[in-house]
Parts: structure tokens; sequence; C-alpha cells
């Protein structure tokens, strides 16, 4: 077997343990689940010149983002799914589940922005979905520290259920009364990230980041998913009504190569 195809296998797999602490502290990490190889050519992709609408924070900087909804039509699209994201998601969950959509993240060096403190569900909430039976899986193209502006979540902090979100510093945040009150209950935990490294958290997780203040981007894509079950109400339908499609391991090569 192929050393670096080995090593993969073993580390994209989720153990036991892995499980029980996802639904003990809203989040876990599966370190190198993307090869450097896949990481180099998902880099290839990042337009760091017009990838993005930008979204400011209180201090005037901004962080970028660029959406995308479906699993055929771009390299990100593909790279949501790969089986060892996709059958990740469907262990944390405990049910099949169907793509929702993704988000290419940069925070340029020195000059990109933070996001305040919320809970995914806090939006999609209001799109409709019934049930927080919903999960981001974040992916490092760089390493993501303190420095340039790393996530940090509280621990735990998904079992409190959603808070109220509102307009905080020109953003959707949690309600920094409540967020005040909360947050000593809770571990506050940096985000340390090695590239190819993939963070599964709960959609109920209380996340963060700071601004980018290092020589070095901090790039990263987000892929979300919903239960296949979870029902999504009201006029606005966004959800995709099947399984998430499973592509083969190798996806991200194949479609850097059509």
């Amino acid at each position: 077997m192929n050393t670096e195809k080995g090593l993969r296998m073993i580390q994209s797999f989720l153990s036991e343990q892995q499980v029980a602490d996802y639904h003990r502290d809203g989040y876990v990490i599966l370190k190198g689940l993307f090869t450097p190889r896949e990481v180099e050519i998902l880099l290839g992709y990042v337009d760091l010149g017009k990838s993005g609408s930008g979204f400011g924070d209180a201090g005037g900087r901004k962080a970028r983002l660029d959406f995308w909804s479906d699993t055929e039509s771009t390299i990100w699209g593909a790279a949501s799914t790969c089986p060892r994201v996709v059958n990740s998601v469907r262990i944390l969950l405990g049910e099949e589940v169907a793509f929702f959509h993704g988000k290419v993240t940069l925070k340029e060096a020195q000059t990109g922005g933070s996001w305040e403190w919320h809970q995914d569900y806090g939006y999609w909430y209001d799109q409709g979905y019934v049930f927080p039976r919903m999960l981001s899986a974040f992916a490092a193209l760089d390493r993501n520290g303190e420095d340039n502006g790393c996530l940090q979540v509280l621990r735990g902090s998904h079992k409190m259920g959603r808070l109220t979100h509102q307009q905080v510093q020109g953003q959707t945040g949690v309600d920094p009364k409540r967020l005040a009150d909360v947050e000593r209950y809770f571990e506050r935990v940096p985000v340390l990230l090695d590239l190819g490294d993939v963070l599964f958290f709960h959609c109920n997780t209380l996340h963060t980041s700071g601004p980018n203040t290092s020589t070095r981007h901090r790039r990263n894509f987000i892929m979300c998913y919903n239960a296949l079950g979870n029902p999504q109400i009201g006029e606005k339908k966004t959800f995709q009504q099947f399984p998430c499609v499973v592509g083969p391991d190798d996806v991200i090569e194949r479609f850097s190569a059509r």
C-alpha cells in the first residue's frame, strides 16, 4: 500500500472516542483528512484578488466569503463529496445526510477581519430548518493559529441550544449580554489546525474568530450538511431532498484533471 494513502486511511476514520468527544464538546478535529497534494490543488482555485464578498468587522478589516450550493460545478463541491468527509458527517449525525451549502473563507495577511460570536443554527433556524441536526466541516488550507485569526469555540456550548441572534458590529451574532452571562460556564478553545485538518462542529456550537494580524494568509473552506430527515418549512426551500453524493476517494484530483 502506498504510504501516503495508507496513512490517510488511518487518519480518515473516526474512533469511538472521537465520536464521544464530538457529542460532549460540540466539535472534533480529524488531523490530515486532506492530503498535502489535495491542499495544493485546492489552493490553486483560490483567487485572493477576486474571490468572495467582503464582510467587515468593528475594526474596519474584512473577511471574504465565496459560496457554492451544489456538488458538481466546482472543485469545492467535489471536495464536499469526498467519502472521508461525508462518511464522517454520517457517523456524527447518526443518520443519512444531504449537502446544504459551502463557503470558501479568506482572511488575507494583515487585513483579514474578525467574525463575531455566533451559532450556525442562528442563521439556519431562520431559513426554516426545524431541528439542529446539522453540522459544518471546516477544512484548513493554511495553518490556522491565533496570530492569523483561527476559530475559537466554547467547548460544550451546543448543549445550550439556539441562542437569540441580532446585529452585532455589522454582523449577525449572539446577543452580547447573553454571551457575557454564559461564557464563564464554558472553556474557550482556540482551534489550531495544520494543512488538511478538518474541524467538524455542531450547528449550535458557539464560535468566533479574531483578525489576521500576521504575515500569513488564512484560507479555509467550509462544507455544511443537514440530516436528510430534517425538514425545512416556509417558502424558501433551499434544502436538497436527496442523500449527499459520495464520490471516489480521489475526487479532488479527478476534478482537477478535467
